[in-house]
């Protein structure tokens, strides 16, 4: 069962800390709804104490306290669950999940989702689909989402310089989907919310190289200060070179458009 909500006598409150959230939320713009959405449900299992196994509010309930649309917490809470921090299950509710998660996937050969696509075929279409994203959000970042980039890109340094591979793959898988949102296509978002847990997968498979895995950090902060320019081109060859590269720290090459 999930904990009882704090009542209005005391000294914080759901409806205080909802109001908080709802207000941030209003001064983003409607791209950065459900990354906002995401962070205030994360701050609301750390402030009120939820465990594994504790269920959240009901999505109506939660949709109306944090003042966005259901189908912005239902994109927030498909992102929690690809990452392992909540479950949702369909007519029970939406229940906080352990933090202790399993280490890294060892090779490429472990890969869980053959019978979908094979690892090269996911990084050719990160290659086609990311590349093109991040050229579109060059011009459609707001500073608010350029900062949660940059929030993104300094936490991952951290965790790297710690080993902790698993939250910088989570940080990684987080960065992206911010882009991918920012582009504007919701045909291209769709994509990434409807098979969330093959993405994420695929952005595990680089960190089997702790030697190199600093590379990461490095080329998302050559993506984000693209970004920052609102330089489209110059956003678009950062990621597409960071998407082959990831690739490649994999074990895997693949002929790109324009490679002799």
């Amino acid at each position: 069962m999930g904990r009882d909500l704090p009542s209005a006598g005391n000294s914080f409150t759901t409806t205080s800390f909802f109001s908080r959230s709802s207000r941030f939320v209003m001064n983003l713009s409607a791209r950065a709804v459900p990354e906002v959405a995401l962070l205030a449900i994360r701050k609301l299992i750390d402030e009120r104490g939820f465990a594994p196994g504790d269920a959240l509010p009901s999505q109506r309930d939660l949709a109306v306290q944090l003042g966005v649309s259901r189908a912005s917490l239902r994109e927030a809470l498909s992102s929690l669950s690809a990452l392992g921090e909540v479950s949702v299950q369909p007519g029970k509710g939406v229940y906080v999940q352990s933090m202790d998660e399993p280490a890294l996937i060892a090779t490429a050969s472990d890969w869980p989702f053959a019978a979908h696509a094979c690892p090269q075929d996911i990084f050719q279409l990160r290659y086609a689909l990311e590349g093109f994203a991040a050229g579109l959000a060059a011009v459609r970042l707001t500073r608010d989402e350029l900062d949660v980039l940059q929030d993104n890109v300094d936490t991952m340094r951290s965790e790297l310089k710690a080993e902790d591979f698993v939250q910088a793959a989570h940080l990684d898988f987080e960065f992206h989907q911010i882009i991918l949102r920012a582009s504007g296509n919701q045909a291209m978002a769709n994509i990434l919310i409807t098979r969330a847990d093959i993405f994420l997968e695929s952005q595990k498979l680089p960190f089997i190289r702790p030697e190199r895995a600093m590379e990461t950090w490095q080329e998302h902060r050559k993506i984000l200060r693209a970004l920052a320019r609102h330089a489209s081109g110059a956003a678009h060859k950062a990621m597409c070179e960071h998407i082959r590269h990831a690739a490649s720290r994999t074990g895997i090459t693949f002929v790109t458009p324009g490679a002799s």
